[in-house]
């Protein structure tokens, strides 16, 4: 059986299962009917799992079998290995619609692979590119600094975080982004874990620091407000699907043992 990922925009077709479950659809056959011009995209996923992938015009609606779900909202629904794949299926279907033709020579681009495209004029290739950023947790004794990003849709605080820019480590990129958005100095760097973040083709590097110095001054540009907090009194923090959650709740785990 066969697991098919299919996409209207950023929205995933979910089955919904006898049990009230719900999963992405598992059978032989595409659950949605393929137009003339639809690419499938058949992917090897880390595991080593082969799963199917397309993206469909419009929202499945009034089949009492499937629903479609944003992608971010699917982590609370199906399983967490069917949302890694499926983030991975999304960053596939976007990249492909964004290279449609080639950016030397203009001429049509054609799949060569699994993740490349090949010019079928000039013979160029290309491969899906990741918007790689940094995000920090900074802290100071029992405070750790959280902020408010202006482009937060909910009322939640979060951390400092950015992208990367050429010619970078992605330690610089650290001390960078904390010093821009916040006016403050930091040491004792330190990595602590990654995570793909399909929103449409990213990757969040998570690290920890410590403030060495400054006074705070946020960025009104990128922040509506930020400050520190002790880590029995946090204010509303992302949920846990995302690298800023579990910065934080490590954090606090080592601040409470």
């Amino acid at each position: 059986m066969k697991l098919w990922f299919v996409f209207c925009k950023s929205d995933i077709l979910l089955e919904k299962k006898e049990d009230g479950s719900m999963s992405v659809p598992c059978q032989e056959e595409p659950p949605v009917s393929l137009k003339a011009w639809t690419a499938v995209h058949a992917l090897t996923m880390p595991d080593g799992e082969k799963v199917y992938t397309y993206a469909i015009d419009s929202p499945v609606t009034g089949d009492v079998r499937y629903m479609m779900v944003g992608l971010r909202q699917s982590f609370a629904i199906i399983p967490e290995d069917q949302y890694l794949k499926a983030g991975k299926c999304s960053e596939i279907l976007y990249w492909d619609s964004t290279t449609k033709f080639c950016g030397v020579c203009g001429g049509p681009m054609k799949l060569h692979t699994e993740i490349s495209k090949r010019c079928t004029c000039c013979g160029k290739e290309v491969w899906p590119q990741l918007a790689t950023a940094v995000i920090c947790l900074v802290s100071r004794g029992d405070e750790v600094l959280l902020v408010h990003a202006r482009n937060f849709k909910r009322e939640y605080y979060g951390l400092v975080a950015g992208f990367v820019e050429t010619g970078e480590t992605l330690e610089e990129a650290v001390v960078r982004e904390v010093r821009e958005e916040t006016g403050i100095s930091i040491r004792n760097i330190t990595y602590f874990s990654s995570q793909p973040w399909p929103y449409p083709c990213g990757l969040m590097v998570g690290f920890f620091a410590e403030y060495e110095g400054g006074k705070l001054r946020l960025q009104q540009s990128e922040l509506s407000r930020g400050g520190w907090f002790r880590y029995d009194q946090l204010p509303s923090i992302p949920g846990k699907m995302s690298i800023a959650r579990k910065l934080i709740d490590e954090w606090v785990k080592r601040k409470s043992e």
